[in-house]
């Protein structure tokens, strides 16, 4: 169904963002990433306290692909 869209203001886009307006058909990623993080590596605020004295991130990763691209270009 088609949408009226109004004024829209997009300061920065990634190098791998979407950015949908109306009606989409296929929304496809095109790159993928994966991220290894410790105890408390992605709080936010204003008075964050994190005791991790004993944190081990395991990176290990055996299969090596975890999301595959070959299909969506």
């Amino acid at each position: 169904m088609p949408a009226y869209v109004g004024v829209i203001n997009i300061v920065s886009i990634g190098s791998s963002a979407v950015v949908n307006v109306g009606d989409a058909y296929s929304i496809k990623p095109m790159s993928t990433a994966q991220t290894y993080a410790g105890a408390g590596s992605f709080n936010t605020g204003d008075s964050v306290t994190v005791y991790n004295n004993k944190s081990i991130s395991n990176v290990y990763d055996q299969d090596q692909i975890d999301q595959p691209m070959i299909g969506n270009m």
